[in-house]
């Protein structure tokens, strides 16, 4: 991917530093280590990638959009066939439900129910856990800048792999 003429060189053992940094994170997430103690408490034997289904209508949520199978799919950015099968295994634990938009009564949309929020409050709850325990040797001013400096980060990585 090419960076835009405009944008301003960035010091080479910075770029090295930030790049070496997210190998070793990615590497920690891969693990799934919040997702599968989350599951373990509330809905043992889940796949812990259906949580990825659970994080993408809170983010379509935050949107006020009503969550459908394909949107799903969409933000997962996986094929519309995959989405609706791990949506299915969901209904059939009990953690999703399907039901009809009061927009259109011809589509179907999916909703939590009410083991489905448990879930994904337990997983916040380990997430912020982990990180509160990660952060405490940290000043409120270095979390609050770090904070702030992530969210930059991550939303200029999620605009610039969304191009291609």
């Amino acid at each position: 991917m090419n960076a835009p003429s405009t944008a301003r060189a960035v010091p080479p053992d910075g770029l090295q530093n930030i790049d070496q940094t997210l190998t070793r994170m990615r590497l920690v997430i891969r693990k799934r280590t919040i997702g599968r103690m989350a599951i373990a408490k509330v809905t043992p034997g889940l796949d812990v990638s259906h949580l990825d289904v659970l994080e993408a209508m809170r983010i379509l949520g935050e949107e006020g959009a009503e969550v459908t199978v394909g949107a799903i799919a969409d933000t997962m950015r996986m094929d519309p066939s995959r989405g609706s099968r791990m949506v299915a295994e969901l209904v059939s634990r009990g953690i999703l439900e399907r039901a009809v938009s009061q927009a259109d009564a011809r589509r179907s949309i999916v909703k939590r129910t009410p083991l489905g929020d448990t879930l994904l409050r337990e997983v916040r709850a380990v997430k912020q856990a982990l990180v509160a325990e990660v952060l405490s040797g940290w000043t409120e001013e270095e979390v609050t800048m770090f904070a702030g400096l992530f969210e930059r980060f991550t939303t200029g990585f999620e605009a610039a792999t969304a191009k291609g």
